[in-house]
């Protein structure tokens, strides 16, 4: 029985930079099958669960979530490889990590190199790294000094003839409405004109979390999660009795500590 050929995903919210590492991939590893091309983190975060490639390769800056973030969901379940246009300071962060990175532009040279090291361990049949850990302190080293990235601190939705604002504070989830975001507090409801593409750009990650591609909730507010006999995972609310459903590409967050 022969073996399948390996797979991967490309994830980059940028079109040309997807489409030139498909071509080089193309020309590297005529064998490997490009199962899906992402623009986004959450994007990337589902195919992963839902095709499981042997490699994902990975931009570090993208919208919803990071190409770092984007391992850490996946840490495990398939090999990655970074692409970044950073600094040669941020590449030596890579490089302390032994993660694999391709440095943008990407050269045919380079490329080849990782080929040969990911053709390795898949016939070597090596496990995928759990990178939870690693990618949590490279996350640190590359946050550039005395630099935090922008924050939500107020979103304004109109509803009728009144503006209602909520502080982000207040916020306990947000869901995706179709061009709108539902913009969930304790006590009251509205739909702002921002996609929740853009708004998990503004908030912080560690405190509000992606559990389906179009809902983010924050963690204080969870009070249970409770898994079906299927496996499903729904979420009970401390202030709201809404209850949310955890996708399977999010389920990761909820496995036993």
């Amino acid at each position: 029985m022969s073996t399948p050929a390996p797979s991967a995903i490309i994830a980059d919210d940028e079109d040309l930079p997807r489409s030139d590492l498909r071509r080089m991939l193309a020309q590297a590893w005529p064998e490997l099958r490009i199962l899906a091309e992402c623009e986004h983190g959450p994007a990337a975060v589902e195919a992963i669960a839902a095709l499981q490639p042997d490699i994902a390769f990975l931009d570090i800056r993208m919208p919803g979530l990071s190409g770092l973030e984007v391992a850490r969901a996946a840490s495990g379940r398939c090999h990655t490889v970074f692409t970044t246009a950073y600094d040669s300071h941020a590449v030596a962060a890579f490089e302390a990590g032994a993660l694999d990175y391709l440095l943008k532009p990407i050269s045919a040279e380079r490329l080849a190199q990782t080929v040969v090291r990911l053709r390795q361990r898949l016939q070597g049949d090596v496990a995928a790294p759990d990178l939870d850990d690693l990618v949590g302190r490279l996350s640190q080293r590359l946050q550039p000094r005395g630099q935090a990235a922008p924050r939500l601190r107020w979103l304004s939705a109109s509803v009728g003839d009144t503006i209602k604002m909520f502080g982000i504070a207040e916020v306990l989830f947000f869901q995706s409405d179709e061009k709108y975001t539902r913009v969930v507090t304790a006590t009251d409801e509205a739909h702002v004109r921002k996609a929740l593409r853009e708004i998990a750009d503004g908030l912080d990650l560690e405190e509000f979390w992606q559990v389906h591609r179009g809902v983010i909730v924050r963690a204080s507010a969870i009070a249970r999660a409770q898994r079906d006999e299927l496996g499903r995972i729904t979420l009970h609310l401390k202030q709201h009795a809404e209850k949310l459903q955890v996708s399977q590409a999010w389920a990761w967050r909820f496995k036993p500590m």
